[in-house]
């Protein structure tokens, strides 16, 4: 306690205190605006033309696809917290093996599978997302279109989606790829405006709760990885020179927190899921040859699937049932009693339902009418996934067999599928639960494979078992 006599001095030593407390550098100001020939109204506009210029060149997944609902909820967290004006932001995934990720002007940014593949947290792909919104609110696309105006005639009548994605008639897009940036000069960022993206990001990533460490974690993973430059997106976001050591002083500048955001369970159940995902190679988006099949690219790519299992037997323990699948495999749940399992690269689209399994088994419910015995409610669920999938035929009759002592229903179908290239062989098996409901495991293979998998299929239905 401060006596009256030396009051003073305690004033003077609890102002030293807080001066001393007080970190060395200031957070991240945001530097004067460019020189900017675009209004905002214009910005937008022209970021939405580009943007539908990218569908229409890349393998972008649909706005259904679970691995795009995710990007967009994280993206939506973080633009909460993206300072000056609101612009009008939506998250898109490219299905591109390269890791990168790009902004256009006005808000659209696309991230590649491939990016979201290399993450190993959420804190990291938050990071990296982060990163692209700050050089949309910095609007460093069109400070570098402005500057560049005087370079070709097209910048001249303002044509951006024309004259900067598709200049001459081949087309940098088609011959080279979005997803490289490869044409779009003015994605191609200069090091000052890298580190203003480094440094709001990093704010960005720390105000929605993120460890702050994960854009630099990430860009580490890929410099050590690929080397300096070795990668697209390296290329693409140089390195200032010291970017670890000033986002870290950045870093220091922010209060304190115990606790960070660095993984998430939905950032578990999206990795596992686009870990079993073939994404397109530069060279087959460039060739065109994803539009036989749409974004979700089909089997006979760059990514075979291995039908050895391997590496023991893992069990999944789930809210409704427990299962046991190959080591080499990848599990992921659904909400609810559901999960699909598939070797690697066996999942080929952005959904867990049926159509988008190639090689795999797919575990669900099914609530049929009341008062249906095993065989009406195995009928009524044949029902509708034959409304839903009008190629779907039987290929045998229903036969009565016993799934660890309880009865169950079996019949497998043939199914004329565009995502296993040819005939998809469908074999479901169905049974009853205490409440009423079914559980069913549909096990899904090309019709020339399906016999090379039908042990490790019966293998699995011999582990399963009901939670009740």
């Amino acid at each position: 306690m401060c006596m009256t006599r030396i009051k003073t001095h305690c004033i003077v030593a609890l102002l030293l205190t807080t001066v001393l407390a007080v970190p060395a550098h200031a957070r991240f100001v945001q530097p004067a605006p460019c020189k900017n020939s675009f209004t905002q109204d214009r910005e937008i506009a022209e970021g939405k033309k580009a943007a539908a210029l990218v569908y229409k060149e890349m393998p972008v997944l649909p706005d259904s696809s679970p691995v795009t609902q995710y990007v967009q909820q994280l993206g939506a967290k973080l633009v909460q917290f993206a300072p000056g004006y609101q612009w009008p932001f939506s998250f898109h995934v490219v299905n591109q093996a390269d890791i990168n990720a790009f902004a256009l002007p006005g808000g659209p940014i696309f991230v590649n599978l491939g990016t979201i593949q290399a993450a190993e947290t959420e804190a990291q792909l938050a990071g990296v997302m982060a990163h692209e919104i700050s050089h949309v609110v910095m609007r460093h696309a069109t400070c570098n279109i402005t500057k560049q105006q005087g370079q070709a005639p097209w910048w001249a009548l303002g044509q951006l989606a024309a004259g900067v994605l598709l200049p001459g008639a081949g087309g940098a897009l088609a011959a080279e790829g979005v997803g490289a940036a490869a044409g779009m000069t003015f994605l191609k960022m200069g090091r000052d405006a890298e580190k203003q993206a480094d440094l709001m990001g990093a704010d960005m990533a720390y105000d929605a709760g993120y460890d702050p460490r994960g854009m630099v974690q990430f860009f580490e993973i890929i410099q050590g990885k690929y080397g300096e430059g070795g990668s697209q997106f390296l290329s693409d976001h140089p390195n200032p020179g010291n970017r670890t050591e000033y986002v870290n002083a950045e870093i220091a500048t922010l209060p304190p927190r115990e606790h960070w955001i660095m993984t998430t369970p939905e950032f578990q159940k999206i990795h596992k899921l686009v870990s079993g995902m073939h994404a397109y190679s530069a060279k087959e988006i460039a060739s065109g040859a994803w539009k036989k099949h749409g974004a979700n690219a089909a089997p006979g790519g760059s990514q075979p699937v291995d039908l050895r299992p391997s590496g023991g037997w893992k069990t999944l323990d789930s809210s409704g049932f427990s299962v046991q699948y190959p080591g080499s495999w990848q599990a992921l749940e659904k909400a609810g009693a559901g999960a699909t399992i598939a070797p690697a690269n066996g999942v080929v689209a952005a959904d867990t339902d049926n159509s988008t399994v190639i090689y795999g088994v797919i575990i669900d419910n099914f609530q049929p009418q009341q008062g249906a015995d095993l065989e009406a409610a195995t009928n009524q669920l044949i029902a509708g996934i034959q409304k839903g999938n009008p190629g779907v035929k039987a290929a045998t009759e229903m036969e009565d067999v016993r799934v660890n002592q309880l009865p169950a229903k079996s019949v497998e179908f043939l199914n004329q599928s565009t995502s296993a290239g040819g005939t998809e062989r469908d074999w479901l098996v169905t049974i009853a639960r205490g409440d009423g409901s079914l559980s069913y495991l549909v096990f899904v293979a090309p019709q020339k494979d399906f016999e090379a998998l039908r042990p490790t299929f019966e293998q699995i239905l011999r582990t399963f078992r009901m939670n009740r």
